[in-house]
Order: structure tokens, then sequence, then C-alpha cells
């Protein structure tokens, strides 16, 4: 079962899609999802934006390659990089590691997370979602 979420810059998840079946790729879940939905209406961060330095910003989602590029969502660069373009990516995996640290914890605290379940196909989303 795949688990979409969204994390903040503190690591803690602030929106979670969970239930859809283990073979579906992260893309068809993400433009199934009501994130994405909310994310192209414009709801979702209604106006927000901060201030880095000098340089005032709308609020963006940082995605690995898989996800599109869009207006609110960042991605790395792909393909031969000069190095602008490798800085970039670095710094945004680094920021990425949040994420990855929130799902880190979120398998250590809830082992039985990364062992199959016995619990119904219904049941599943529920306990994962409680458990974020």
């Amino acid at each position: 079962m795949v688990l979409q979420a969204l994390v903040d810059h503190k690591g803690r998840f602030t929106n979670i899609n969970v239930g859809w079946p283990g073979k579906v790729h992260d893309t068809r879940l993400f433009w199934n999802s009501g994130l994405f939905r909310r994310l192209q209406e414009g709801i979702y961060f209604p106006d927000q934006k901060i201030t880095v330095g000098d340089v005032e910003m709308p609020i963006v989602i940082l995605g690995d390659p898989a996800y599109p590029l869009m207006p609110w969502l960042m991605k790395p660069y792909m393909g031969a990089l000069d190095s602008s373009k490798e800085l970039f990516n670095y710094r945004l995996s680094k920021c990425r590691m949040v994420v990855e640290c929130a799902f880190g914890r979120l398998k250590g605290r809830w082992r039985s997370l990364l062992t199959r379940s016995d619990l119904s196909e219904t049941s599943i989303p529920i306990v994962i979602a409680a458990c974020c």
C-alpha cells in the first residue's frame, strides 16, 4: 500500500493520501489526490509567501524526479547539468532530508508498518493514517 505524504519544514505530516495499491506509480497517485486539486486551484497555500534573505517567494512543495514540475512544486534538474544546477540539486536534496527523516521516524516508531499486516484492506489505511 502506498503512502503519499506532505511534510512541513519541521517534519510534521500535514497531508496524507493512503490506500492505493503498492504498484501504483507516485505520479498517478499524486495526479488523483485531493492535495493536487487544492494546489492546482491555489487553495492549499492561498496567497502565502515567505521571505528568504530579501526575496519574497511563494510557498512551494519539494518533490523527487518522479513528480511533475509545477509552479508550486520544485524538483531536481535532470540530465547533463552545469555547476549551478548541480548546486541547486544538492541544496534541494538537503531540504528534502526533512521528509526522509519524517518517514524514518514514522517507520521507527511504528515498526508494524514494516511488515505484512493481517488486517483487512479497508482497515490498513486507517491504521497508517493514525500512525502519521
